[in-house]
């Protein structure tokens, strides 16, 4: 079954200026791995050549870290007749007249930036430069959001929408977020996540590819790679049921990956995320062109 992709979301580098517990792609300042120009290049000739693509996103990591590349990445997809998307967390707006500076070069091209703004980033400091990356935003005509993560132990926080929460959105376990703030929650019974609420991964509508050309369907779960082949070939080869790890969570959620798989586990877990995420590091072994990469697993780090 060939999938029609409405976005893909570049993470252009997994270095971040923080080091967030709820990170699951485990960003930090000193991890590796930036899309040089050449590969995003070559990224958005694949997403052109699938004639479905409308947006692309720069995400990481944090990607003004290598704002030149940004603004360079920004114009070549803009000019290539997509909506281009970011994701920060505004360190540089560290005054109006600043993030005006950082941001002009983008003013006209980005239909939406994003700004992380919970209490995982929080401090005065923090709050003052997302409140000046917003009015710089707002003066240059960027629509600009937050993304909010509601702290563990806040109940009823919303929903996630994609990987882009509106809102306040409750954290998902996986990632640095399994390691680190799983102490926090009351756990359920692992046989009650019967089901991925987060991804559809029949149509799943949107792909984050990561610095090392990794596609993934959800983060650490990869249908291919676009230095090897093409996002045209991995869309039209891509056949749900069949696959080897999305074949067992769409027949049962994570609970029957375990049950497939005959993978040992606790009797209870966080979310689906939490017991999703422990069952696929077991299985890497098995899976290491689809498990991947490391740094999404925290491992080798």
């Amino acid at each position: 079954m060939a999938i029609k992709l409405n976005g893909v979301h570049i993470l252009l580098t997994y270095t971040c200026t923080y080091e967030c517990d709820h990170c699951f792609v485990w960003g930090g300042p000193f991890k590796e791995g930036t899309l040089t120009l050449d590969q995003i290049d070559e990224i958005l000739t694949q997403a052109a050549e699938l004639r479905t693509v409308e947006w692309i996103y720069f995400e990481g990591g944090e990607p003004f870290l290598y704002q030149p590349v940004l603004v360079k990445a920004v114009e070549t997809a803009a000019g290539a007749g997509f909506k281009v998307g970011l994701v920060s967390n505004a360190y540089w707006a560290t005054g109006v007249r600043d993030a005006l500076e950082w941001l002009r070069p983008l003013a006209g091209l980005v239909q939406d930036l994003t700004v992380s703004s919970d209490l995982f980033h929080h401090s005065d400091e923090m709050n003052r430069t997302a409140l000046n990356a917003a009015e710089a935003a707002d003066r240059l005509g960027i629509p600009v959001g937050t993304i909010s993560i509601a702290q563990p132990e806040v109940e009823d926080a919303g929903s996630t929408v994609g990987q882009l929460p509106r809102g306040e959105s409750a954290v998902q376990f996986r990632g640095r977020a399994a390691e680190k703030l799983v102490s926090g929650v009351t756990l359920l019974p692992w046989e009650g996540f019967t089901e991925c609420p987060s991804e559809d991964f029949r149509d799943p509508g949107r792909v984050h590819l990561d610095p090392l050309g990794n596609v993934h369907i959800c983060q650490g779960i990869s249908i291919g790679n676009v230095f090897k082949s093409t996002l045209k070939e991995m869309c039209e080869a891509y056949d749900p049921d069949d696959h080897p790890v999305i074949g067992p969570l769409l027949a049962g959620g994570p609970a029957e990956l375990v049950r497939r798989y005959d993978l040992p586990h606790e009797a209870s877990y966080a979310d689906a995320c939490h017991l999703c995420y422990e069952g696929r590091r077991l299985l890497r072994g098995q899976f290491p062109d689809i498990l991947t990469p490391d740094q999404m697993y925290g491992d080798g780090l």
